[in-house]
């Protein structure tokens, strides 16, 4: 493992496993393998620790929400719905752990709970949609036993997942149909049932698109420097069957200009209430080139990724991650002592860029995107 990934771990999990450690028939990712999942009890956190993969699928058990957030912010479990689906898990093992406090100290300990959840990434909205839905219950419930409240808040977290693989598989059935009949589709990052709660949205989109009968095949960038593309979604399509190859992330402007690619979906951290998206670095540069190109360009989101309070792009906090994860590849320093390294780990791509947004409330042209509100 990289050194920067040692240095990134904080607190140790409470144990690891190689075999997914719940049944799975219990699995809510409908998967083999689960970026998330709360163990029957409530009182333990399952994730997949992602920044092993290809090579380990490991899984470690975390047992608080501080730990929780910990393996937010050192990326074990990422991508904004598999994100928001672990803190409202967090706050589930908050909420056990507070069974013993009256209302007033249950909900100290909840809003503790919160802050430390909300501040592991500042970027993906899911992560602050779903501390806020958990507090809500916090205080609507505060005056109820320990127990009862602990149960809710643990139902409120499953219930969150098995909306969010619902939402993909609408946005998916929705997102197939603008898919080409055949040919290569370029996505960027991880958008798929790692960083959700199953299934994915942009691999969602192309799962379903597959499903239907279109032979697609996928391009995958590679997607400096966590190599998302090149470890995470090689990975999960590999485990699929479909066709997938990988990009160094300076190629898809060759392959677009050879006519190779015939449509773009990515997935996204935040979007706008008028279209721009937030998504991982480097697709606001995939975004400018399918324009060039006339390739068509599509968002695939929850509507929890949707924020109408943030009226566009400029509003939206990038995180500034590490120079290290940059510099080191492998273990092995690529650049010299002393030089650093620039790491935003997102970028923002105008809507005017952005051909559709799929969700599972219908799919808009990004400038209408709050129409779907309602």
């Amino acid at each position: 493992m990289n050194q920067d990934h040692r240095d990134a771990r904080g607190p140790h999990p409470m144990s690891s496993t190689v075999s997914p450690p719940w049944s799975p028939a219990l699995a809510l990712s409908g998967a083999s393998y689960s970026a998330a999942e709360l163990s029957p009890e409530g009182d333990q956190v399952f994730l997949l620790e992602q920044r092993e993969l290809p090579g380990v699928e490991r899984y470690v058990t975390l047992g608080t929400a501080a730990e929780v957030a910990e393996g937010i912010r050192a990326m074990v479990v990422r991508g904004a719905p598999a994100i928001g689906i672990a803190a409202a898990y967090g706050m589930a093992l908050a909420a056990r752990a507070a069974q013993t406090e009256d209302a007033e100290g249950y909900l100290a300990a909840m809003r503790q709970a919160g802050a430390i959840l909300d501040a592991a990434r500042p970027t993906a909205v899911n992560l602050s949609w779903a501390v806020r839905r958990a507090l809500a219950l916090a205080a609507s419930h505060a005056h109820q036993g320990g127990a009862e409240r602990a149960e809710a808040m643990a139902a409120l977290g499953r219930a969150i997942h098995r909306d969010d693989v619902e939402a993909c598989r609408a946005m998916g059935r929705l997102g197939a149909a603008h898919m080409p009949d055949e040919g290569a589709v370029l996505t960027h990052c991880n958008a798929g049932a790692l960083a959700t709660g199953g299934y994915g949205t942009a691999l969602g989109v192309i799962r379903a698109a597959i499903e239907a009968g279109k032979r697609i095949r996928v391009l995958a960038d590679e997607t400096r420097p966590y190599l998302q593309g090149a470890r995470l979604t090689a990975w999960e399509l590999q485990k699929d069957g479909v066709n997938v190859e990988v990009l160094a992330d300076s190629m898809a402007g060759w392959l677009m200009q050879r006519g190779e690619i015939k449509a773009v979906v990515v997935g996204a951290d935040r979007i706008a209430r008028n279209g721009d998206v937030a998504n991982k670095i480097g697709t606001y540069a995939v975004a400018c080139l399918a324009k060039h190109h006339g390739i068509p360009f599509y968002v695939a989101a929850p509507w929890s990724t949707v924020d109408l309070a943030t009226p566009d792009g400029s509003a939206i906090p990038i995180e500034e991650r590490s120079s290290e994860e940059v510099a080191v590849i492998g273990g092995k320093r690529m650049m010299p002592e002393g030089v650093r390294a620039r790491h935003p780990a997102f970028d923002v791509t105008p809507a005017a860029l952005v051909t559709a947004i799929f969700t599972e409330r219908g799919a808009a042209a990004p400038g209408e995107i709050a129409r779907l509100a309602g």
